[in-house]
């Protein structure tokens, strides 16, 4: 298998996509390819393992103050453009990049192309639960504003990725809300229910209604439901209150002496629960409803990450999620298809 990975993508980019490229190929034994400028990129590989590792040139960077609508096409020769051709040409069976959600996003929807009859790729991402598993939140920020069908196409592509990634028999898909109660929320959310409600009845998903904030982390779903705008809030919450709330446990344990003593006994369960919060340990997350596989990995991933996200690239690619979103795609759709860009 061949994964490209964007080298200069990313805010510890080219160190972090270089060092972790070079982990996963020992690793995982997989063909790497690194797309960037070949002087920054040989300079980290210099005195390293290269097995399996090759650099492919390139002269421009696509940054955050990008245009995302446009950055792909006007920087045509930068190494989250080329990842993408690659791909879509058939010489890399997957990218990953840490770089602009925006620009890959619209890249991939251009280059590497949506899955016939999806409208809208999401991204997905894994939140810890109470319970020790993990539930994906679709979407999480790649889709400011949907429609119910966007949001029935979520839970469907949810629903499968937990099937065949994580192994969930039958995943609990609810829908993100502000009540609990069938008739609860704005006329997206009323419309959404009743057309995972549908789908649930003809026994295509397990839709098990309404899912309050508060209980996302509870363990009571496998996919949490909800467009990006929602998605994306719900999620800095969760990653805010978890960065606060660490910070403040820190602060209380190293208080005074009998703080410090108290914090020896506590170690264990404080470093598990870091552990348990952490994206790196996560990697990636798959932009959902694209041809082919293309990972987003955290802006600020370090090299383990970028190495956890290969591992999470190679499952998907092998998991046959893009073929059974394929194979029912006549069950996601409402009303006729569209050439939507």
């Amino acid at each position: 298998m061949k994964i490209v990975i964007d080298a200069m993508g990313g805010d510890n980019a080219p160190q972090a996509p270089v060092e972790g490229a070079v982990l996963a190929a020992q690793r995982y034994g997989c063909d790497i390819i690194l797309t960037g400028d070949r002087a920054q990129v040989e300079s980290i590989l210099r005195g390293r393992e290269k097995d399996h590792i090759t650099v492919v040139p390139t002269t421009e960077v696509i940054t955050m103050e990008d245009k995302p609508s446009t950055a792909v096409r006007q920087k045509k020769d930068s190494s989250m453009s080329v990842g993408l051709r690659m791909v879509a040409d058939g010489e890399a069976d997957a990218l990953i990049s840490a770089g602009s959600t925006g620009a890959l996003l619209t890249g991939a929807t251009l280059v590497t192309k949506r899955i016939k009859g999806i409208r809208r790729a999401a991204l997905g991402i894994l939140l810890p639960q109470k319970t020790g598993k993990k539930a994906l939140l679709m979407d999480c920020g790649a889709n400011a504003e949907c429609t119910p069908e966007y949001l029935l196409q979520f839970a469907y592509m949810g629903y499968f990725f937990m099937k065949t990634q994580q192994g969930v028999e039958q995943p609990r898909v609810a829908l993100v809300n502000n009540g609990t109660e069938a008739g609860k929320g704005d006329p997206l959310r009323k419309e959404t229910y009743l057309l995972l409600q549908q789908a649930a009845d003809e026994g295509r998903i397990r839709f098990i209604g309404n899912l309050e904030g508060r209980d996302v982390l509870a363990g009571e779903a496998d996919v949490l439901v909800c467009d990006g705008f929602t998605g994306n809030v719900l999620l800095k919450s969760v990653e805010g209150t978890a960065g606060f709330l660490m910070k403040e446990i820190k602060n209380i344990l190293t208080a005074g002496t009998l703080s410090k003593l108290a914090a020896l006994v506590l170690k264990p369960g404080l470093t598990a629960l870091k552990e348990k919060m952490d994206y790196k340990s996560v990697g990636g997350a798959p932009l959902m409803g694209i041809s082919k596989p293309v990972f987003k990995a955290h802006g600020s991933s370090d090299a383990t990450a970028i190495c956890n996200s290969v591992e999470q690239c190679i499952l998907f690619a092998h998991s046959g999620f893009i073929s059974q979103v394929e194979e029912n795609i006549a069950f996601m759709t409402v009303g006729p298809e569209k050439d939507e860009k």
